[in-house]
Protein backbone atom coordinates (compact mmCIF):
# COMPACT_ATOMS: atom_id res chain seq x y z
CA UNK A 1 0.00 0.00 0.00
CA UNK A 2 1.29 3.52 -0.88
CA UNK A 3 1.63 5.80 1.55
CA UNK A 4 0.04 9.03 0.36
CA UNK A 5 2.80 11.70 0.41
CA UNK A 6 1.80 15.10 2.10
CA UNK A 7 2.45 18.24 0.22
CA UNK A 8 0.96 20.69 2.54
CA UNK A 9 2.21 23.90 3.71
CA UNK A 10 2.46 21.99 6.99
CA UNK A 11 4.64 19.55 5.89
CA UNK A 12 7.44 22.05 5.29
CA UNK A 13 7.47 22.83 9.13
CA UNK A 14 8.65 19.61 9.52
CA UNK A 15 11.82 20.20 7.59
CA UNK A 16 14.61 20.28 9.80
CA UNK A 17 16.07 24.13 10.07
CA UNK A 18 13.56 25.54 7.53
CA UNK A 19 11.90 27.94 9.74
CA UNK A 20 15.05 29.32 10.78
CA UNK A 21 16.31 29.71 7.01
CA UNK A 22 12.62 31.42 6.44
CA UNK A 23 12.35 33.74 9.33
CA UNK A 24 15.86 35.28 7.81
CA UNK A 25 14.62 35.30 4.50
CA UNK A 26 11.88 37.40 5.30
CA UNK A 27 13.61 39.84 7.61
CA UNK A 28 15.91 40.45 4.94
CA UNK A 29 13.72 41.01 2.26
CA UNK A 30 11.53 43.94 4.22
CA UNK A 31 14.95 45.31 4.89
CA UNK A 32 16.12 44.79 1.14
CA UNK A 33 12.74 47.01 0.14
CA UNK A 34 12.98 49.61 2.86
CA UNK A 35 16.32 50.08 2.28
CA UNK A 36 15.95 51.29 -1.72
CA UNK A 37 13.34 53.68 -1.06
CA UNK A 38 15.44 55.07 2.30
CA UNK A 39 18.53 55.73 0.14
CA UNK A 40 17.05 57.41 -2.59
CA UNK A 41 15.26 59.65 0.24
CA UNK A 42 18.25 59.91 1.94
CA UNK A 43 20.26 61.15 -1.24
CA UNK A 44 17.80 63.47 -2.24
CA UNK A 45 17.57 65.24 1.57
CA UNK A 46 21.21 65.22 2.17
CA UNK A 47 22.33 66.33 -1.33
CA UNK A 48 19.21 67.62 -3.53
CA UNK A 49 20.26 65.54 -6.75
CA UNK A 50 18.08 63.60 -8.42
CA UNK A 51 20.27 62.39 -11.33
CA UNK A 52 22.92 61.65 -7.63
CA UNK A 53 19.84 59.38 -6.10
CA UNK A 54 19.37 57.41 -9.61
CA UNK A 55 22.96 56.94 -9.80
CA UNK A 56 23.04 55.46 -6.60
CA UNK A 57 20.15 53.18 -6.67
CA UNK A 58 22.10 52.00 -10.32
CA UNK A 59 25.33 51.39 -8.28
CA UNK A 60 23.79 49.39 -5.48
CA UNK A 61 22.10 47.13 -7.79
CA UNK A 62 24.39 46.77 -11.29
CA UNK A 63 27.39 45.55 -9.97
CA UNK A 64 26.13 42.21 -8.05
CA UNK A 65 24.71 41.16 -11.76
CA UNK A 66 27.58 41.61 -13.27
CA UNK A 67 29.59 39.55 -10.84
CA UNK A 68 27.01 36.75 -10.72
CA UNK A 69 29.26 34.08 -12.49
CA UNK A 70 31.50 34.71 -9.43
CA UNK A 71 28.79 34.66 -6.69
CA UNK A 72 27.70 31.48 -8.38
CA UNK A 73 31.23 29.43 -8.76
CA UNK A 74 31.89 30.14 -5.25
CA UNK A 75 27.93 28.78 -3.83
CA UNK A 76 28.61 26.04 -5.78
CA UNK A 77 32.54 25.40 -4.62
CA UNK A 78 31.76 26.53 -0.47
CA UNK A 79 28.37 26.04 0.20
CA UNK A 80 25.48 28.92 0.90
CA UNK A 81 24.51 29.48 4.62
CA UNK A 82 27.87 30.77 5.00
CA UNK A 83 28.13 32.67 1.81
CA UNK A 84 24.43 34.28 2.78
CA UNK A 85 25.69 35.09 6.43
CA UNK A 86 28.75 37.38 4.88
CA UNK A 87 26.26 39.22 2.69
CA UNK A 88 23.82 39.62 5.41
CA UNK A 89 26.88 41.00 7.28
CA UNK A 90 28.61 43.27 4.42
CA UNK A 91 25.07 44.57 4.23
CA UNK A 92 25.23 45.33 7.81
CA UNK A 93 28.33 47.16 7.56
CA UNK A 94 28.08 49.32 4.31
CA UNK A 95 24.54 50.54 4.71
CA UNK A 96 25.20 51.41 9.05
CA UNK A 97 28.38 53.14 7.83
CA UNK A 98 26.46 55.27 5.03
CA UNK A 99 24.05 56.51 7.84
CA UNK A 100 27.07 56.86 10.74
CA UNK A 101 29.17 58.68 8.44
CA UNK A 102 26.17 60.67 7.26
CA UNK A 103 25.70 61.92 10.80
CA UNK A 104 29.28 62.73 11.16
CA UNK A 105 29.02 65.26 8.02
CA UNK A 106 32.13 63.42 6.70
CA UNK A 107 29.93 61.15 3.60
CA UNK A 108 30.58 62.53 0.02
CA UNK A 109 29.00 61.85 -2.96
CA UNK A 110 31.85 59.51 -4.25
CA UNK A 111 32.36 57.55 -1.06
CA UNK A 112 28.12 57.05 -0.86
CA UNK A 113 28.91 55.56 -4.40
CA UNK A 114 31.69 53.91 -3.66
CA UNK A 115 29.68 51.61 -0.32
CA UNK A 116 26.87 51.50 -2.12
CA UNK A 117 28.84 49.52 -5.04
CA UNK A 118 30.38 47.82 -2.22
CA UNK A 119 27.44 46.79 -0.74
CA UNK A 120 26.39 45.60 -4.01
CA UNK A 121 29.39 43.37 -4.84
CA UNK A 122 28.02 40.28 -2.23
CA UNK A 123 24.35 40.58 -2.62
CA UNK A 124 24.06 37.90 -5.36
CA UNK A 125 25.26 35.78 -2.56
CA UNK A 126 22.75 35.80 -0.54
CA UNK A 127 19.70 35.77 -2.99
CA UNK A 128 20.81 33.06 -5.77
CA UNK A 129 22.10 31.33 -2.22
CA UNK A 130 19.00 31.10 -0.86
CA UNK A 131 16.90 30.21 -3.64
CA UNK A 132 19.55 27.29 -4.26
CA UNK A 133 19.52 26.24 -0.73
CA UNK A 134 15.73 25.42 -1.12
CA UNK A 135 15.72 22.49 -3.51
CA UNK A 136 18.59 20.78 -1.70
CA UNK A 137 17.15 21.25 1.97
CA UNK A 138 13.56 20.50 1.13
CA UNK A 139 11.84 17.77 -0.62
CA UNK A 140 11.42 17.57 -4.16
CA UNK A 141 6.93 17.62 -3.54
CA UNK A 142 7.11 20.27 -1.38
CA UNK A 143 9.15 22.49 -3.66
CA UNK A 144 5.52 24.30 -4.51
CA UNK A 145 4.97 25.09 -1.31
CA UNK A 146 8.53 26.53 -0.56
CA UNK A 147 8.45 28.56 -3.65
CA UNK A 148 5.19 29.91 -3.10
CA UNK A 149 6.62 30.94 0.53
CA UNK A 150 9.66 32.31 -1.31
CA UNK A 151 7.68 34.49 -3.71
CA UNK A 152 5.26 35.85 -1.07
CA UNK A 153 8.34 36.75 1.17
CA UNK A 154 8.90 39.57 -1.35
CA UNK A 155 5.38 40.04 -1.99
CA UNK A 156 5.16 40.61 1.98
CA UNK A 157 8.00 43.17 1.84
CA UNK A 158 6.66 44.90 -0.60
CA UNK A 159 3.83 46.06 1.08
CA UNK A 160 5.55 46.55 4.36
CA UNK A 161 8.82 47.94 3.62
CA UNK A 162 8.17 51.01 1.71
CA UNK A 163 6.24 52.50 4.27
CA UNK A 164 7.76 51.44 7.11
CA UNK A 165 11.21 53.22 5.26
CA UNK A 166 9.70 56.00 4.12
CA UNK A 167 7.92 56.51 7.61
CA UNK A 168 11.62 56.54 9.43
CA UNK A 169 12.95 59.06 7.05
CA UNK A 170 10.66 61.76 8.15
CA UNK A 171 10.45 60.94 11.70
CA UNK A 172 14.03 60.37 12.35
CA UNK A 173 15.87 61.48 9.46
CA UNK A 174 17.93 59.69 6.31
CA UNK A 175 20.63 58.88 8.27
CA UNK A 176 19.13 57.35 11.32
CA UNK A 177 16.92 55.02 9.42
CA UNK A 178 19.60 53.32 7.15
CA UNK A 179 21.00 52.74 10.64
CA UNK A 180 18.01 51.12 12.20
CA UNK A 181 18.00 49.33 8.53
CA UNK A 182 21.32 47.76 8.28
CA UNK A 183 20.75 45.97 11.55
CA UNK A 184 18.05 44.17 10.03
CA UNK A 185 20.55 42.60 7.87
CA UNK A 186 22.57 41.68 11.74
CA UNK A 187 19.15 40.21 12.73
CA UNK A 188 18.98 38.36 9.65
CA UNK A 189 22.49 37.06 9.84
CA UNK A 190 22.33 36.12 13.47
CA UNK A 191 18.59 34.10 12.53
CA UNK A 192 21.24 32.20 10.06
CA UNK A 193 23.85 31.03 12.27
CA UNK A 194 22.94 27.12 12.88
CA UNK A 195 21.17 26.44 9.33
CA UNK A 196 22.10 23.40 7.29
CA UNK A 197 25.15 24.01 5.07
CA UNK A 198 25.22 20.72 2.51
CA UNK A 199 28.43 20.50 0.93
CA UNK A 200 28.75 20.42 -2.66
CA UNK A 201 27.97 16.89 -4.23
CA UNK A 202 31.40 17.31 -6.17
CA UNK A 203 34.20 19.70 -4.72
CA UNK A 204 35.73 21.76 -7.49
CA UNK A 205 39.13 21.62 -8.23
CA UNK A 206 39.49 23.71 -11.35
CA UNK A 207 40.23 27.73 -10.46
CA UNK A 208 37.14 30.01 -9.60
CA UNK A 209 37.08 31.66 -12.81
CA UNK A 210 37.07 28.38 -14.88
CA UNK A 211 34.07 27.59 -12.74
CA UNK A 212 32.26 31.06 -13.29
CA UNK A 213 32.98 30.34 -17.03
CA UNK A 214 31.34 27.04 -17.01
CA UNK A 215 28.53 28.08 -15.20
CA UNK A 216 27.83 30.76 -18.08
CA UNK A 217 28.08 28.04 -20.56
CA UNK A 218 25.88 25.44 -18.94
CA UNK A 219 23.66 27.98 -18.40
CA UNK A 220 23.53 28.85 -21.97
CA UNK A 221 23.25 25.30 -23.31
CA UNK A 222 20.36 24.97 -21.28
CA UNK A 223 17.72 25.61 -23.67
CA UNK A 224 15.33 26.09 -20.51
CA UNK A 225 17.38 28.67 -18.66
CA UNK A 226 18.81 30.35 -21.94
CA UNK A 227 14.65 30.59 -23.27
CA UNK A 228 13.70 31.92 -19.39
CA UNK A 229 16.21 34.56 -19.43
CA UNK A 230 15.79 36.07 -22.96
CA UNK A 231 11.69 35.76 -22.14
CA UNK A 232 11.73 37.11 -18.62
CA UNK A 233 14.20 39.63 -19.04
CA UNK A 234 11.96 41.31 -21.94
CA UNK A 235 8.42 40.91 -20.31
CA UNK A 236 10.82 43.00 -16.99
CA UNK A 237 11.39 45.33 -19.02
CA UNK A 238 7.26 46.09 -18.21
CA UNK A 239 7.96 45.83 -14.83
CA UNK A 240 9.90 48.34 -14.64
CA UNK A 241 7.84 50.36 -16.39
CA UNK A 242 5.25 49.88 -13.98
CA UNK A 243 7.31 51.56 -11.24
CA UNK A 244 7.68 54.54 -13.09
CA UNK A 245 4.30 55.16 -14.58
CA UNK A 246 2.00 54.01 -12.06
CA UNK A 247 2.99 56.82 -9.98
CA UNK A 248 3.22 59.39 -12.96
CA UNK A 249 -0.55 58.72 -13.19
CA UNK A 250 -1.54 58.71 -10.04
CA UNK A 251 -0.25 61.95 -8.95
CA UNK A 252 0.30 63.61 -11.89
CA UNK A 253 -2.64 62.09 -14.03
CA UNK A 254 -5.58 61.32 -11.30
CA UNK A 255 -4.07 64.37 -8.65
CA UNK A 256 -3.69 61.92 -5.97
CA UNK A 257 -0.52 61.99 -3.67
CA UNK A 258 2.04 60.03 -2.58
CA UNK A 259 -0.38 57.91 0.38
CA UNK A 260 -2.40 56.36 -2.84
CA UNK A 261 0.67 55.30 -5.04
CA UNK A 262 1.30 52.84 -2.09
CA UNK A 263 -2.32 51.81 -1.39
CA UNK A 264 -2.03 51.10 -5.43
CA UNK A 265 1.10 49.18 -5.27
CA UNK A 266 -0.22 47.75 -2.24
CA UNK A 267 -3.40 46.06 -4.55
CA UNK A 268 -0.88 44.25 -6.33
CA UNK A 269 0.47 42.77 -3.28
CA UNK A 270 -2.02 41.99 -1.74
CA UNK A 271 -3.87 40.03 -4.31
CA UNK A 272 -0.41 38.56 -5.48
CA UNK A 273 -0.03 37.04 -2.03
CA UNK A 274 -3.46 35.17 -2.57
CA UNK A 275 -2.63 34.46 -5.68
CA UNK A 276 1.13 32.84 -4.85
CA UNK A 277 -0.72 30.34 -2.34
CA UNK A 278 -2.95 29.11 -4.55
CA UNK A 279 -0.66 28.61 -7.38
CA UNK A 280 1.74 26.99 -4.49
CA UNK A 281 -0.89 24.43 -3.79
CA UNK A 282 -0.60 22.77 -7.52
CA UNK A 283 1.51 20.24 -8.37
CA UNK A 284 3.25 22.33 -11.62
CA UNK A 285 4.96 18.93 -13.47
CA UNK A 286 4.12 18.94 -17.01
CA UNK A 287 2.13 22.49 -16.51
CA UNK A 288 5.07 24.95 -16.53
CA UNK A 289 5.12 26.01 -19.66
CA UNK A 290 1.55 26.86 -19.62
CA UNK A 291 2.13 28.15 -16.26
CA UNK A 292 4.33 30.81 -17.82
CA UNK A 293 3.44 31.57 -21.13
CA UNK A 294 -1.05 31.57 -20.46
CA UNK A 295 -0.27 34.61 -17.62
CA UNK A 296 2.05 36.32 -19.91
CA UNK A 297 -0.27 37.40 -22.43
CA UNK A 298 -3.17 37.74 -20.40
CA UNK A 299 -0.32 40.87 -18.43
CA UNK A 300 -0.58 42.17 -22.16
CA UNK A 301 -4.33 43.11 -21.51
CA UNK A 302 -3.69 44.36 -17.71
CA UNK A 303 -1.02 46.61 -18.90
CA UNK A 304 -3.60 48.35 -21.61
CA UNK A 305 -6.12 48.80 -18.92
CA UNK A 306 -2.75 51.78 -18.24
CA UNK A 307 -4.03 53.02 -21.27
CA UNK A 308 -5.63 56.85 -21.66
CA UNK A 309 -9.25 56.31 -22.95
CA UNK A 310 -9.45 54.00 -19.74
CA UNK A 311 -6.92 55.71 -17.31
CA UNK A 312 -8.68 56.16 -14.14
CA UNK A 313 -8.40 55.36 -10.34
CA UNK A 314 -10.88 52.22 -10.95
CA UNK A 315 -8.78 50.82 -13.91
CA UNK A 316 -5.20 51.60 -12.81
CA UNK A 317 -6.06 49.70 -9.39
CA UNK A 318 -8.10 47.07 -11.56
CA UNK A 319 -5.00 47.02 -13.76
CA UNK A 320 -2.54 46.30 -10.70
CA UNK A 321 -4.79 43.12 -9.12
CA UNK A 322 -4.61 41.55 -12.46
CA UNK A 323 -0.48 42.15 -12.41
CA UNK A 324 -0.93 40.47 -8.85
CA UNK A 325 -2.58 37.27 -9.91
CA UNK A 326 -1.11 36.39 -12.86
CA UNK A 327 2.59 36.87 -10.84
CA UNK A 328 1.18 33.63 -8.84
CA UNK A 329 1.48 30.95 -11.38
CA UNK A 330 4.25 32.73 -13.19
CA UNK A 331 6.71 32.76 -10.24
CA UNK A 332 5.73 28.99 -9.22
CA UNK A 333 6.86 28.15 -12.34
CA UNK A 334 9.43 30.00 -13.27
CA UNK A 335 10.56 28.76 -9.92
CA UNK A 336 9.99 25.11 -9.81
CA UNK A 337 11.18 24.86 -14.10
CA UNK A 338 14.69 26.15 -12.84
CA UNK A 339 15.02 23.87 -10.05
CA UNK A 340 13.74 20.66 -11.95
CA UNK A 341 15.81 21.49 -14.75
CA UNK A 342 19.28 22.33 -13.51
CA UNK A 343 21.43 19.88 -12.56
CA UNK A 344 21.87 20.17 -8.46
CA UNK A 345 25.91 20.45 -9.03
CA UNK A 346 25.11 23.37 -11.11
CA UNK A 347 22.40 24.88 -9.17
CA UNK A 348 24.88 27.63 -7.59
CA UNK A 349 26.43 29.38 -10.56
CA UNK A 350 23.53 28.51 -12.78
CA UNK A 351 20.69 30.14 -10.36
CA UNK A 352 23.15 32.86 -10.19
CA UNK A 353 23.51 33.74 -13.90
CA UNK A 354 20.22 33.07 -14.43
CA UNK A 355 18.32 35.12 -12.08
CA UNK A 356 20.94 38.51 -12.83
CA UNK A 357 19.67 37.44 -16.38
CA UNK A 358 15.85 37.74 -16.24
CA UNK A 359 16.40 40.39 -13.44
CA UNK A 360 17.99 43.44 -15.98
CA UNK A 361 15.39 43.82 -17.68
CA UNK A 362 13.68 45.60 -14.73
CA UNK A 363 16.39 48.80 -14.14
CA UNK A 364 16.80 48.72 -17.84
CA UNK A 365 12.92 48.56 -18.52
CA UNK A 366 12.68 51.75 -15.15
CA UNK A 367 15.25 54.24 -17.23
CA UNK A 368 14.09 53.56 -20.78
CA UNK A 369 10.09 54.12 -19.17
CA UNK A 370 11.30 57.24 -17.68
CA UNK A 371 12.97 58.71 -20.62
CA UNK A 372 9.87 58.33 -22.51
CA UNK A 373 7.49 59.48 -20.11
CA UNK A 374 9.41 62.72 -19.76
CA UNK A 375 7.67 63.59 -23.64
CA UNK A 376 4.90 61.38 -23.81
CA UNK A 377 3.54 59.28 -21.00
CA UNK A 378 1.40 57.00 -23.41
CA UNK A 379 4.83 56.35 -24.85
CA UNK A 380 6.13 54.72 -22.16
CA UNK A 381 2.84 52.63 -21.43
CA UNK A 382 3.03 51.39 -24.74
CA UNK A 383 6.67 50.45 -24.41
CA UNK A 384 5.57 48.85 -21.57
CA UNK A 385 2.48 46.45 -23.37
CA UNK A 386 4.55 45.56 -26.50
CA UNK A 387 7.54 44.39 -24.01
CA UNK A 388 5.03 42.15 -22.28
CA UNK A 389 4.25 40.80 -25.73
CA UNK A 390 7.38 40.13 -27.18
CA UNK A 391 8.11 38.74 -23.46
CA UNK A 392 5.06 36.30 -23.59
CA UNK A 393 6.27 34.98 -27.24
CA UNK A 394 9.49 34.82 -26.35
CA UNK A 395 8.47 32.15 -23.69
CA UNK A 396 6.19 30.65 -25.91
CA UNK A 397 9.31 29.87 -28.27
CA UNK A 398 12.37 29.22 -26.91
CA UNK A 399 11.16 27.40 -23.29
CA UNK A 400 11.00 23.58 -24.25
CA UNK A 401 7.48 22.33 -23.26
CA UNK A 402 9.04 19.26 -21.84
CA UNK A 403 12.68 18.49 -20.76
CA UNK A 404 13.89 15.80 -18.25
CA UNK A 405 14.19 16.25 -14.62
CA UNK A 406 17.70 17.53 -14.36
CA UNK A 407 17.93 15.88 -10.52
CA UNK A 408 18.53 12.53 -12.27
CA UNK A 409 20.77 13.25 -15.20
CA UNK A 410 24.13 13.51 -14.68
CA UNK A 411 25.54 16.65 -16.52
CA UNK A 412 28.78 17.65 -17.58
CA UNK A 413 30.81 20.66 -18.21
CA UNK A 414 31.44 19.62 -21.92
CA UNK A 415 28.14 19.26 -22.78
CA UNK A 416 26.09 20.72 -19.83
CA UNK A 417 22.24 20.68 -21.88
CA UNK A 418 19.44 19.00 -19.92
CA UNK A 419 16.59 19.61 -22.50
Amino acid sequence: MTVPVDRSYRALLGVPALGRVLLSMQIVRIAESMVGVALVLFTLGEYASPALAGLVTLVSILPGLLVSPIAGALLDRHGRTRLIILDYCVALVTICGIGLLANAGVLTPALLLLIAGVSSLTSILSHTGLRSLFPIIVPSHLWERVNAVDSNGYVVATIIGPPLAAGLVALLGGSTALVLIGLLFGAAALAMIGAPDPRPAAPSTASVWRDAWDGLRYTWRNRTLRGLGFGISVQNLSSGMTTIVVPLIVLTRLGLGEAAVGWVFAVSGITGMCSVFVAGRLDTRGREWGMLVAPGFVLVVALALLLPGLMSLAFVVLSMALIGLLNGPMDIALFTVRQRRTDPAWMGRAFAVSMSFNFIGMPIGAALAGALATDSLEAAIVFGIGAAFVGAVLLALLVPRQAPDASSTAVSAAAPSTD
